[in-house]
């Protein structure tokens, strides 16, 4: 063989040796590890964590290692782990000599490089792999830097029981993150791996002292420590028994590990703020049970950017009872009244109604759905703002009607509602009163999306954009009667904050949702598992809850267009009309309108309608409200005086309360088999006349005072006549399914 072939032959297997050595390190030696699920707050303070899927707690790797840990590793297992690549020649010399003198092992030698690379092999610990382990260190050296070696070693260093890695130990023996251990903490920690199965904090105790303490003298001597920091540090007791991890923000904390795991989540809670609103949640929760109402949750957003600050999914989860464990945050239950700014916001910016429009507050049946209102009271008419302040439901009906419920579905949807997949059909007007369902953190969001619009930094896509419009509905808000009875008017420090509370059907659900410039609030109050409880309303539990959350809110600072100190300033020229509206019905100003007030309005107000009430009439300009509203109004406002023409020819003295016209109407069966009827609900000018009903022509009665009469009809169409002493006559045509 000639000298060329024997040079090819040996500068091949020298690039063959060099491609093994450049490719013998896998590019992710610990791939496979399964990690623990860490959950910290904004500024990286654990909330909490779940161990990884093989049962240890081994958090995810940092890019840092605190310096004490650090400074005790280094001095303890390879002091000159700055200087060496990989293998310290001087160490495994020392290490060989030493175990031949002793007749057995008693040191490796290994540096920490070194260790690192056992760690992710897992091989048995004898001379050949000791080999293998010095040569894929080297190659280690070359990828990693110094910091990067040391954070592999402490994400994956063993220190006793089930308790891998550095921040693991940290927290399972000191209660503490990596960052603020002593010296004698961290002088423990660096030991601990040595022989982490043999001696640890409830195993060898008086051996694990004592390395401990050599470790200490040994940083003392080389200038780490001074004689304070070594008295003190001698001083300190070892841990006891490993200790839980923190449970902050536990809902949270599960809803991340399920979605996530094995990852290290920031999220935006403040854990500060979080451990306030969990002990405010806490002590209501405590109050309420004995009541019967046993669940309580809450979450505060932060308006302008919609981070989550504090996340209460259930108070007082460490108290065992059934439902403790539901997130009530993120779980769907019925409405209640708490979709009604939205939908007063919708009407306003649409001009379908102005602030102070009446609305008709009647007896309504629709197709078998009967609103009530909660005082089961009716005032005939109400303006509109007030409606929402007192949370009438049977205005809200009329305006969701008026409005359409497709249209307001898909406001709902656009404003971030989740949990409203069907059909308006579905749903049907009842919406509005709770008949569908959303979360606690969508209606908290989308309140806060109300706030941030109308500051201008609403979320993409958010519909509800007029600014005149949400600044009316922040103005009636701020006036819902507070739970505290006191008047923000009067008292200049009370904070302001426009809120609204939900009860559902069957008293199951309580809501009260509020916000500033800065904050929402969002507050649940209920039992997880459904069951209702007589006293549950928003008003009277959640409510409170509410506003002890916002008292430990500050405002923020700084001051925008339209905000200032937390709360808001006026819209901006440009952003209304101003127009005439009439001061008794709240519509557009009419001719015959005596009084008006000029008021700032959204752009589409224009297209609103003029006063229908005010009528000149005889030459004599009066305020008429149709008979079925005016029968409820006069009892609440004595001074209604409705001026009767002298020619009746276009007067009606009667109005159907009940049925519509059109209406199709099913008659449920009683338990026996039988049918109870209908009632029909008329409305007189005159309740002293004598009213006279026929069913399909045929006489079925008379009524005096209080115009209503039940009757059976069969299947089919029918009309019901109704007849005055005076013959004025009205008639109603109806359909029974």
């Amino acid at each position: 063989m000639d000298g060329k072939v024997q040079n090819r032959i040996a500068w091949g297997l020298i690039a063959a040796i060099l491609l093994a050595y450049l490719f013998c390190l896998p590019r992710n030696i610990f791939k496979g590890t399964g990690y623990s699920t860490v959950v910290t707050d904004r500024n990286g303070e654990l909330l909490g964590a779940r161990t990884a899927p093989d049962g240890q707690w081994r958090f995810p790797p940092s890019d840092s290692v605190p310096v004490k840990f650090q400074t005790a590793l280094i001095n303890f297992e390879d002091r000159y782990f700055i200087f060496h690549r990989g293998v310290n020649p001087v160490s495994a010399v020392r290490a060989a000599i030493g175990n031949i003198k002793a007749g057995r092992v008693t040191s490796g030698g290994s540096t920490i490089t070194m260790q690192v690379i056992r760690m992710s092999r897992r091989k048995p610990r004898n001379m050949f792999q000791k080999v293998i382990e010095a040569i894929l260190a080297t190659r280690l050296e070359l990828r990693c830097n110094k910091m990067e070696i040391l954070c592999l070693y402490a994400a994956h260093a063993p220190f006793g029981g089930n308790v891998v890695g550095l921040e693991a130990a940290s927290w399972r023996y000191f209660g503490r993150p990596p960052e603020e251990l002593s010296w004698a903490e961290a002088a423990t920690l660096a030991v601990l791996p040595n022989s982490p199965s043999d001696i640890h904090p409830g195993k060898n105790r008086n051996r694990l002292l004592e390395k401990r303490n050599q470790l200490l003298n040994t940083l003392f001597r080389r200038g780490y420590l001074d004689d304070l920091d070594l008295e003190l540090a001698l001083e300190e007791p070892l841990p006891d028994e490993p200790l839980p991890l923190p449970q902050e923000a536990r809902h949270l904390t599960e809803f991340n590990c399920k979605r996530t795991p094995g990852q290290r989540i920031r999220t935006t809670v403040d854990i500060n703020l979080q451990r306030q609103v969990q002990a405010v949640a806490d002590q209501w929760n405590l109050e309420f049970a004995k009541t019967g109402i046993h669940d309580l949750a809450a979450i505060v957003l932060d308006v302008r950017t919609g981070e989550t600050l504090a996340y209460v999914g259930n108070a007082n989860p460490g108290i065992k009872r059934p439902g403790s464990d539901v997130d009530i945050v993120r779980s769907p239950r019925s409405t209640g009244s708490i979709l009604k700014p939205a939908l007063y916001c919708s009407l306003l910016q649409e001009g379908e109604i102005l602030p102070n429009t009446l609305l008709p507050d009647i007896p309504v049946n629709i197709n078998g759905f009967s609103p009530q209102n909660f005082n089961r009271q009716f005032a005939g008419a109400v303006p509109a703002s007030e409606a929402l302040v007192r949370s009438l439901n049977v205005p809200a009906v009329h305006m969701l009607r008026k409005y359409g419920v497709s249209k307001f579905l898909d406001i709902l949807r656009k404003c971030g509602l989740s949990t409203l997949p069907k059909s308006a059909s579905h749903y049907g007007l009842s919406l509005i009163l709770g008949g569908g369902e959303a979360t606690l953190m969508d209606i908290t969001a989308m309140y806060a999306g109300m706030s941030a619009s109308y500051q201008g930094c609403g979320p993409d896509g958010f519909p509800l954009t007029d600014k005149c419009a949400l600044w009316l509905t922040i103005d009636a808000l701020k006036e819902v009667n507070r739970p505290d009875e006191i008047d923000w008017h009067l008292i200049s420090s009370v904070k302001k904050v426009a809120w609204k509370t939900g009860t559902s059907f069957g008293f199951r659900d309580a809501w009260a949702v509020g916000f500033t410039a800065d904050y929402a609030v969002g507050v649940w109050a209920g039992n997880a598992q459904g069951q209702g409880m007589p006293g549950l309303t928003g008003a009277r539990t959640a409510g409170p809850v509410l506003f002890d959350i916002f008292n430990l809110l500050r405002p923020k600072e700084g001051d925008g267009e339209y905000y200032a100190d937390g709360w808001f300033k006026g819209p901006v020229y440009g952003d209304y009309i101003t127009a005439d509206v009439c001061s008794e019905s709240g519509h557009l100003r009419g001719v015959d309108c005596p009084h008006a007030d000029t008021l700032m309005l959204p752009r589409k107000a224009i297209k609103s309608s003029s006063c229908p009430y005010h009528k000149t009439i005889d030459g004599i300009r009066t305020f008429v409200l149709p008979p079925s509203m005016e029968w409820y109004y006069r009892q609440h406002h004595p001074e209604y005086k409705p001026y009767i023409p002298q020619d009746k020819q276009d007067y009606s003295p009667m109005e159907f309360i009940y049925p519509e016209n059109g209406a199709v109407i099913y008659i449920p069966r009683q338990l026996d088999g039988s049918t109870a009827g209908i009632t029909f609900n008329l409305a007189h000018r005159n309740p002293e006349t004598k009213v006279f009903w026929h069913l399909d022509k045929e006489y079925v009665g008379e009524t005096r005072y209080l115009h209503q009469i039940r009757l059976v009809p069969q299947k089919g169409m029918h009309t019901v006549t109704a007849v005055d002493e005076s013959g004025n006559t009205i008639s109603v045509a109806f359909t029974i399914g």
